[in-house]
């Protein structure tokens, strides 16, 4: 399946909206703009309040998992079309192009405490049952199935503009949720969502973002440019950086393996010198925020930089769901990811079980790679692809970052 110009934009934005919320308690500067930040967010009521984190000192004793996508959509976090100039400038098209599919998904688990955490990495074209009745389909479409049916609907009782958007929005966002709760077994407790502008807005906030390459690379479909060895991206260049696929020797994988790579090194950026300690970056970087990020309306942001105030000197440690195939024949969804939802639970039970670092095992025999990453160091930016070894299931290849760089 080609990487088409209007579809590229997805994979990656997400990483942007996890480090810009987990980041603003690390210093008493930081801290005080948060209230700014919590007045101005976007917010939709897409967490049922039964699975609602309670606010206040209690929030810091209980785990949460937390779904992290990234959207392929032409409006701001209220719903409004981006500006053509803007559109222009990511080579996105008109208003009217583009999608509403979370091809990135992320769920990142924090325990009690918030010392450390795991990031989970689900591919954007696992085959899976999509919540609501909608049958099985890949995982990025189940955004797209709430979304649709909620629009039209909506558009039947006369709801129109940037409200329709938003109501559809929050119905796409609650499927979405239900589908990954579904199957990695997890209730997921909060939600953000990163929209397309956001990538380029939230990576020039900061400066930029450094990772490192394995070799040079070229690439016309995502318009990737870059030469070997530690690189400084942002804007329209992280993006490239991060939906490119093609040409890479494990497609999507790899993918994820800079996605994961881009995160890690933002956090380094983020809580490094220069960048919370500057009233102009850190404007910047909640401006950006505001217009870029949507969270679930109970989401008490105060309180969860308190519990995260310690995450700064603990661990991230990403890993991917197992996968038993890259290329699974599906009836009308094209190729697909292969994955069985009892082999994900389990993994994703032993993964949050264990110490930190550890990915456990499964009922399948699987082959796994993965480190820690401590303090989002890109030189040691933990991956882990794990994949079904039966002698009868093709074996998706496995992501090495063994030399602090990615493909």
């Amino acid at each position: 399946m080609l990487l088409t110009p209007r579809g590229w934009r997805r994979s990656g934005r997400v990483v942007l909206g996890l480090v810009s919320l987990l980041v603003l308690g690390a210093t008493g500067y930081a801290w005080a703009q948060i209230n700014r930040l919590d007045t101005g967010i976007t917010v939709a009521d897409v967490i049922p309040p039964a699975a609602q984190v309670p606010t206040g000192t209690k929030a810091l004793t209980v785990d949460q998992n937390i779904l992290l996508v990234g959207l392929d959509s032409r409006t701001d976090a209220q719903g409004n079309p981006l500006p053509q100039d803007l559109l222009d400038t990511l080579h996105a098209g008109s208003s009217g192009d583009g999608g509403d599919t979370t091809d990135t998904m992320i769920v990142v688990h924090i325990p009690a405490g918030g010392a450390a955490a795991t990031a989970i990495s689900i591919p954007r074209d696992s085959y899976v049952d999509i919540a609501g009745g909608y049958g099985k389909h890949k995982i990025n479409a189940a955004y797209t199935y709430g979304r649709t049916n909620a629009s039209h609907s909506l558009s039947a009782k006369g709801v129109t503009g940037a409200d329709l958007a938003t109501q559809s929005d929050a119905a796409g966002a609650t499927t979405a949720i239900q589908t990954v709760e579904k199957l990695t077994g997890l209730t997921i407790n909060h939600y953000a969502a990163v929209n397309l502008a956001g990538f380029y807005s939230l990576s020039n906030a900061i400066g930029g973002v450094q990772v490192c390459l394995n070799a040079p690379v070229h690439d016309t479909y995502s318009g990737a440019n870059f030469p070997a060895g530690n690189v400084t991206l942002s804007g329209v260049q992280a993006l490239e950086f991060v939906r490119q696929r093609h040409g890479l020797l494990n497609g999507d994988l790899d993918r994820i393996a800079r996605q994961q790579a881009f995160l890690s090194s933002m956090a380094k950026t983020v809580l490094g010198a220069g960048t919370l300690t500057s009233p102009s970056k850190l404007s910047s970087l909640i401006d950006a925020v505001q217009g870029a990020v949507v969270i679930d309306k109970g989401w008490d942001i105060l309180d969860f930089a308190q519990q995260l105030q310690g995450m700064s000197s603990g661990s991230i440690d990403f890993v991917t769901i197992p996968i038993q195939s890259l290329s699974l024949l599906t009836p009308s969804d094209g190729d697909a990811v292969k994955v069985d939802p009892v082999q994900v639970r389990n993994f994703v039970q032993n993964v949050l079980a264990g110490p930190a670092g550890s990915t456990g095992t499964s009922d399948s025999p699987t082959s796994t790679t993965s480190s820690t990453v401590a303090s989002g160091d890109v030189n040691k930016v933990a991956q882990s692809v794990t994949t079904t070894n039966a002698p009868s299931t093709p074996t998706a290849p496995k992501v090495s970052t063994a030399s602090g760089c990615v493909n």
